[in-house]
């Protein structure tokens, strides 16, 4: 599946342009959309020498002061699914500020508790639900793939999102993903969960949702039940138009190899094609030292969940050393364990990262050397959590640890932020959802 843009897409794209200037101490960015006026942001140089304008505001972005909506701007009204501790809301929140308009989380629902207690404490959104998203729609689907329809109008089934009916702009949703991903051997595209995907179209049909935006691993769309298709299928039958496609964080200028397949729909209005939206962000990706340099020379804090690491094996010890002292990225066979010589489906594993290049696609497993290239570009160690969360785009003032005196396990915080969503990726999906509505349809 191809999304190259055609001829239209590209004119298209001559109306949308983000433009990022440094102004004295300050960075200043530019939207516009279409038929809208220009709108201006700005934020406050963190690093004055930064001559990148858009890795400027970025910078500010992961860096800096969190800046508060706009008083008075017109309030997008979110609900998020599956949202764990909010990794696509940042995004979106990001891009909701570009149009001119202020974030207003109404709710956010997942099963994990604990993530929903960090998304409260950043986000605060009037209501969290720590239940299974299946529980809150009363559906059923008739047929599949393109003919798919809803046997009967979908429905909430729970009093908590009855008052959200008719009130929701924007419905984020990123439902379970891990039958999809390539890094699952066991049910690859064959997983239960993967049907869950159909709750979200129910979700925005019953809500009367303007807009959705579904995020999940680029090989949903092999899923063996057609969950993208039939997805696709049950919004067009309901009103929405859709756009949909992989993007790819580097691609848009992020130091992060990471790719996501997103699906976008809205009523009313046509998304932008994401042709148009990879012509509009295009640009070459930053290095990862980008992010982790000024991080490099903190010491590791065993007491800080954030900045710290696991103690590594005498063996592990030693491979890390071994790429550093001979300035290599890769582990030669001869040192490394056994079921990761010749053969190996994963050669990055025990890979130190290239400080001038992108950072691999962070995984959950970004602690430890064997289950990806998470070596440290020049410390002899795997990222910290908080140099992850960077990589994925968590703002320094996003609190993890949420209550000091009990503070979740390294390992908890390690799933949440590498199965995070990039910001940068969410805040691109979310401006194709919103960027429509500047052609007034």
């Amino acid at each position: 599946m191809t999304f190259a843009p055609d001829q239209l897409e590209l004119e298209l794209a001559n109306g949308v342009k983000l433009d990022y200037e440094v102004d004295a101490d300050t960075v200043v960015r530019t939207a516009t959309l279409r038929q809208r006026s220009a709108i201006e942001s700005q934020r406050s140089l963190v690093q004055p020498r930064e001559t990148d304008a858009f890795a400027a505001w970025w910078s500010a972005f992961i860096r800096g002061e969190r800046v508060q909506g706009v008083r008075g701007a017109e309030r997008v009204r979110v609900v998020d699914l599956f949202s764990s501790v909010g990794g696509l809301s940042v995004g979106a929140m990001e891009a909701i500020s570009a149009v001119g308009h202020s974030g207003l989380p109404l709710l956010a629902a997942d099963i994990d508790k604990r993530a929903l207690q960090v998304y409260k404490a950043n986000l605060n959104p009037r209501q969290i639900v720590p239940e299974s998203v299946r529980g809150l729609v009363d559906f059923r689907v008739a047929g599949g793939g393109e003919v798919a329809r809803f046997a009967f109008e979908p429905t909430v089934a729970d009093d908590r999102l009855r008052g959200l009916v008719g009130n929701v702009d924007l419905l984020l949703a990123g439902p379970p993903c891990q039958g999809h991903s390539s890094l699952n051997n066991h049910s690859r595209h064959d997983d239960p969960k993967n049907l869950l995907y159909l709750t979200v179209p129910a979700v925005a049909v019953a809500l009367g949702a303007r807009h959705v935006v579904i995020e999940n691993v680029p090989n949903v769309v092999l899923d063996k039940h057609g969950v993208v298709q039939t997805t696709m299928a049950l919004l067009r039958s309901a009103g929405y138009q859709i756009s949909s496609g992989v993007l790819a964080a580097d691609k848009f200028g992020w130091p992060q190899a990471r790719k996501r397949f997103f699906m976008v729909a809205s009523r009313d209005t046509s998304p932008l094609k994401f042709g148009v939206l990879n012509e509009v962000l295009a640009r070459e990706p930053l290095p990862v030292s980008w992010l982790l340099r000024d991080l490099e020379d903190r010491p590791i804090d065993d007491a800080d969940v954030m900045n710290s690491v696991p103690l590594m094996s005498p063996e592990n010890r030693m491979r890390v050393n071994y790429l550093h002292d001979n300035d290599l990225h890769n582990l030669p066979n001869v040192i490394r364990p056994d079921c990761h010589r010749e053969g190996t489906t994963y050669p990055a594993t025990y890979g130190r990262m290239h400080g001038h290049l992108p950072a691999p696609t962070i995984t959950g497993g970004f602690l430890t050397p064997g289950r990806g290239r998470f070596i440290h570009p020049t410390q002899r160690r795997v990222l910290t959590p908080r140099e992850a969360a960077r990589v994925q785009g968590f703002p320094d003032w996003f609190r993890f640890v949420t209550n000091p005196a009990e503070p979740p396990a390294r390992a908890e915080v390690s799933r949440w932020i590498g199965n995070a969503v990039p910001s940068l990726l969410g805040f691109a999906a979310t401006l194709a959802a919103l960027g429509g509505e500047a052609d007034g349809g």
